[in-house]
């Protein structure tokens, strides 16, 4: 019998405020049950890097992060301006995992915001889809150096199609981090995301395999565990069957307000306390890790 260990838990910052700037609630978030708080990369008049992480370690956290691009710093853009501050923006979040002790920046790194960004989707032909994808790679390629000489990783996210027309799913990103080949980039994974795009979550994982470095487990629309339809135990025994140690984000956002013409994907903060129903989130999710990996462990 092998020994067990679980992928520790956290909570991506948003589900409390943005932009992040009350390290005070570092406390909360450790009474709720969370190892660890995955802040938005701060820009640079935020918040002070090395302070968070200072107080995240006295509230009893450690820090993950979350990479914010945009159409001004893009590696898929084609404007060499754009894809150079998108190569200079990943080496700046590196500098920033450095200064507050975190592990891994997460994220559309490659860029090609779509709505958010309002910008609509448009055809591409083929020529122009195979230099997108060559400018990526080398992008990712100088910050993964960059990244892998600081002892950090950056993991590279698949969003839904409505979100960018460049990486939608888990076996996009691992054809990606492949061509790139850098020992600083892996996958990470959020199951908001798979559920619009893969046809089978667990197997979808289980093809990540090594590739995968960060995850992030979120319902179907984004509440809290439990309050969707996604099957975590078999999540769970997809992750197990990795022996997958890396972190798992919460990010429970907001969509308890069903009037009428309420946009859910504008972020909004919370209405009230949460952190009771982020716990019990935390307790499902650790229930359904405990199984998962007890069972692989016996086998």
């Amino acid at each position: 019998m092998t020994e067990m260990r679980l992928p520790q838990v956290g909570v991506i910052s948003m589900s409390y405020q943005r932009p992040f700037t009350e390290i005070a609630l570092f406390a909360r978030m450790q009474a709720a049950g969370m190892a660890f708080c995955e802040i938005l990369v701060p820009e640079p008049a935020e918040l002070d890097p090395a302070i968070a992480g200072a107080a995240a370690k006295a509230a009893g956290l450690r820090l993950e992060l979350a990479a914010r691009v945009n159409l001004q710093r893009d590696l898929v853009s084609d404007d060499p301006t754009a894809h150079r501050a998108g190569v200079d923006y990943l080496r700046y979040c590196v500098d920033v995992a450095v200064a507050c002790g975190a592990r891994v920046v997460g994220g559309p790194l490659y860029g090609a915001p779509l709505v958010f960004a309002a910008r609509p989707p448009t055809p591409i032909d083929e020529e122009r889809r195979q230099a997108r994808v060559l400018r990526v790679i080398a992008g990712l390629q100088e910050a993964g150096e960059y990244a892998a000489a600081k002892g950090i990783l950056l993991a590279v996210e698949p969003l839904n199609r409505f979100e960018t027309d460049f990486c939608n799913t888990a076996r996009q990103a691992v054809d990606l981090v492949q061509r790139v080949g850098s020992p600083g980039v892996g996958v990470m994974l959020d199951t908001f995301h798979m559920n619009m795009e893969e046809d089978d979550l667990p197997q979808a994982i289980r093809e990540t395999g090594s590739h995968l470095v960060h995850f992030q487990a979120n319902e179907n629309h984004r509440g809290f565990l439990g309050t969707g339809h996604l099957d975590w135990p078999s999540i769970c025994r997809a992750l197990a069957e990795l022996n997958y140690q890396g972190a798992i984000t919460l990010e429970p956002f907001r969509r308890t307000d069903h009037r009428l013409s309420v946009p859910l994907a504008q972020w909004r903060p919370p209405a009230h306390d949460e952190d009771a129903d982020l716990a019990a989130s935390g307790d499902l999710l650790r229930g359904a890790l405990r199984a998962a990996y007890a069972r692989g462990a016996r086998a």
